[in-house]
């Protein structure tokens, strides 16, 4: 005999049921969720662009002029000590430093008498015409023949004698022309010749002895100052002149970066650099006068790199 369970059988077909429809909602489900995950936005696909701020310069054509710099003393051409003939006492002094002499003029009297011996005082003459700069002894003081009791010299001719290192004196010759600064007349601006180069080097220092000339004689300039020289060496005329900060290095090669008419790109450019003084640059070749090259923020630049020129600098 057949025997049925109905209980059981209901059961089955519930569960079957709820299997079915449960499936059915996964699949729905996983579905949805590949359809959003397939979903995403195009922009966020592409690369975003990267636009540098820049400055930039304009190219100009002027001079350059490489110079040296060095400090000398302002000193007489010609500088003479006076010696008396005698010894003993100064007894008498006929001039004050500062006087104008001329030559034989007496300045002072020695008076060599002894104890015992009287003579008549011997006259101190000056041996050359010009400007008394210093007188050492007072009256009273006893001065030999050896002692120089004081100093005569041509103030109308000065000269500056400057020191000036072995590295540099290749660009050091006659007849170069300097200007000369001094700390009593803040900007104003004397000149002077370079007349006398030493022919050999102090081996202690080394360094070679110049003598510049003044060329104009001027009353306010004194003996014993303190010049400042500023000596030309070489000028180049005309020539394509830019800060040194737009130049990089690329490759261990000079490069600026250029601006396009546009002003939206920068491009690359190699350009041979000629000299360079006090941070700018002659450019011998590779830039014209008139082009408009990045000062500014040129170290994070690639060739043809997209730019905003937000200034501009003279």
């Amino acid at each position: 005999m057949k025997k049925t369970y109905p209980i059981r059988n209901g059961m089955s077909g519930a569960m079957a049921l709820f299997f079915c429809s449960t499936l059915l909602l996964c699949g729905t489900l996983f579905s949805g969720c590949k359809k959003i995950n397939s979903a995403k936005p195009s922009a966020e696909m592409e690369e975003e662009e990267v636009v540098y701020a820049v400055t930039g310069y304009k190219t100009v054509t002027g001079n350059l002029d490489d110079y040296l710099e060095f400090g000398g003393d302002v000193s007489s051409v010609s500088a003479v000590d006076v010696i008396p003939d005698m010894a003993g006492k100064i007894s008498s002094i006929k001039v004050n430093v500062g006087d104008m002499v001329k030559k034989d003029d007496v300045i002072a009297y020695v008076d060599a008498s002894r104890p015992g011996m009287n003579y008549k005082a011997s006259p101190v003459k000056a041996p050359i015409s010009g400007r008394i700069i210093s007188f050492t002894p007072m009256l009273g003081t006893t001065v030999s023949q050896s002692m120089a009791i004081a100093k005569i010299s041509n103030t109308d001719e000065l000269e500056i004698k400057v020191s000036v290192p072995e590295r540099f004196i290749s660009r050091i010759h006659n007849n170069q022309m300097a200007s000369v600064s001094l700390d009593a007349y803040p900007g104003v601006t004397f000149y002077a010749t370079i007349f006398e180069v030493s022919p050999v080097l102090d081996t202690s220092t080394r360094t070679m002895d110049v003598k510049l000339r003044l060329t104009k004689k001027d009353e306010r300039i004194k003996v014993g100052m303190y010049a400042r020289i500023h000596l030309v060496t070489e000028t180049v005329k005309n020539a394509t002149v830019i800060p040194s900060s737009c130049v990089v290095t690329r490759d261990e090669k000079p490069y600026v970066f250029v601006i396009s008419s546009d002003s939206k790109q920068a491009s690359l450019r190699s350009v041979t650099v000629g000299m360079t003084v006090d941070n700018k640059s002659e450019i011998v070749s590779g830039l014209s006068e008139g082009e408009i090259i990045v000062i500014k923020g040129q170290s994070l630049l690639n060739d043809g790199a997209k730019i905003n020129v937000i200034s501009m600098q003279e």
